[in-house]
């Protein structure tokens, strides 16, 4: 059974990384959804939060698992017996730094690959920061966002 693992901040999630999540199911037999703790970066939601909102997305889907985790994400593929992490690349200048984060795991797990995906060009454009701080302005995210995420950053902005 191929299984991969999509790490990320997910602070949001956006359509972008729902986009990317579905993709990697035509790819892979389960997909293991890896949400960072990312406490330097001082997320909006709570890694909580952040579990429990793409648990919802995605309810009734076997296929997809969405954990937390701290540390390495070579340590998790460990872990999780997963050789295959995916990355999304919107643009040229994503490409830099994850090619750089690509040689860097391999080189403490030689057998973890690194996959990249390319969204939807309707989201090639789309950051879970941009998308925040529209939100914190009262700025229109429908088309960014599901309705479970522009709702709870409504809620959390009081906007």
């Amino acid at each position: 059974m191929a299984k991969a693992l999509y790490p990320g901040t997910f602070d949001p999630v956006t359509l972008g990384h729902i986009d990317l999540i579905e993709r990697a199911l035509h790819l892979f037999d389960e997909v293991t959804v890896a949400i960072a703790t990312s406490e330097s970066k001082t997320p909006v939601f709570t890694l909580e939060e952040r579990i429990d909102h793409i648990q919802t997305i995605f309810e009734g889907n076997k296929r997809i698992k969405v954990i937390g985790f701290t540390g390495l994400v070579v340590d998790l593929a460990k872990e999780e017996e997963s050789k295959i992490l995916i990355r999304g690349l919107r643009a040229v200048s994503d490409f830099e730094y994850e090619f750089q984060m690509a040689n860097m795991n391999r080189a403490m797990s030689p057998d973890l690959e690194s996959v990249f995906l390319t969204p939807k060009a309707k989201f090639s454009f789309l950051s879970s920061t941009l998308v925040r701080e529209i939100a914190s302005m009262g700025g229109e995210i429908s088309s960014f966002v599901d309705p479970i995420i522009e709702e709870a950053l409504k809620k959390r902005f009081k906007v």
